[in-house]
């Protein structure tokens, strides 16, 4: 039985070659989100971003979705800030950025991802030496989402893109270790097929601290276009008692709604039966 709920990816603009299914005005992409049977869309947007706090309340009460997780990447693509920059300047400011997120994720209800926006260690840098600073840093936030009632959602993403938390089991000893109770575990199907011996045994390994799950087939286009045994996926999110959002983050192919509609039909058909 599911025992979690649907999102889709949106972004104001996108090329097609990013993983976002949907593309334009935030409220349109909100309806048309829930017309196709999702419950919420993720939105990727910089942290200057103003929500119509009213519009959504009153969109959600009429059943016409709401907004699953902020997305602080753009931050960091956008912005040039992350938590890892070796200026102390520019590392201040992308605290401040990401709690500019935070406070806007409280008053709609929702979490953030933090993926991009934490940096990378330079190639000739102490590793050890960053994972402690970054470490400080997002005790920091930690406690200010605590605060808030919001989940920082740390996204595992594969090595080619990045050089730390590339496993669930990394991510999840380093969260254990410095004790980020607001912290929690986004795990991505598809850097999980370049990433994870077993993508099943890293889903129950998370167990509760599994706070987001992004779905993609292994080509990165939508579920059910490919290899992944989506089948087999969800039953393990079944088995853990899953109970947050697993969101179609997609390359658009053949098309934004083609692919945002497939991709749910074949959730759907997937979902473990009672």
């Amino acid at each position: 039985m599911r025992t979690w709920k649907y999102g889709v990816s949106l972004a104001e603009s996108s090329p097609m070659t990013a993983p976002l299914p949907l593309e334009g005005n935030l409220y349109e992409n909100m309806e048309k989100a829930a017309l196709y049977g999702y419950d919420a869309v993720e939105f990727h947007t910089r942290e200057t971003f103003s929500f119509d706090y009213d519009k959504i309340e009153q969109m959600k009460a009429a059943g016409k979705g709401g907004i699953c997780a902020l997305v602080t990447g753009r931050l960091y693509t956008q912005g040039h800030l992350s938590l890892l920059a070796e200026d102390p300047a520019v590392e201040e400011r992308a605290i401040a950025g990401i709690k500019v997120y935070l406070d806007k994720a409280h008053r709609l209800g929702t979490d953030i991802v933090l993926g991009w926006a934490k940096g990378n260690i330079p190639a000739d840098g102490d590793r050890t030496a960053h994972l402690q600073r970054l470490a400080e840093t997002l005790k920091i936030l930690d406690t200010t989402a605590g605060e808030r009632g919001v989940k920082i959602l740390i996204e595992v993403i594969n090595h080619y893109e990045t050089n730390l938390f590339n496993t669930a089991g990394e991510t999840l000893a380093f969260l254990e270790e410095n004790h980020l109770d607001n912290c929690y575990i986004h795990l991505d199907t598809y850097h999980m097929g370049m990433e994870e011996g077993d993508p099943y045994e890293a889903i129950r390994l998370c167990g509760d601290r599994l706070g987001y799950f992004h779905v993609a087939d292994n080509s990165r286009r939508y579920p059910g276009s490919g290899q992944f045994d989506f089948q087999k996926i969800l039953a393990t999110l079944a088995e853990i008692h899953y109970s947050g959002y697993v969101t179609v983050e997609c390359i658009p192919e053949p098309d934004r709604d083609t692919a945002a509609q497939k991709a749910i039909a074949h959730l759907k058909a997937c979902e473990p039966q009672a």
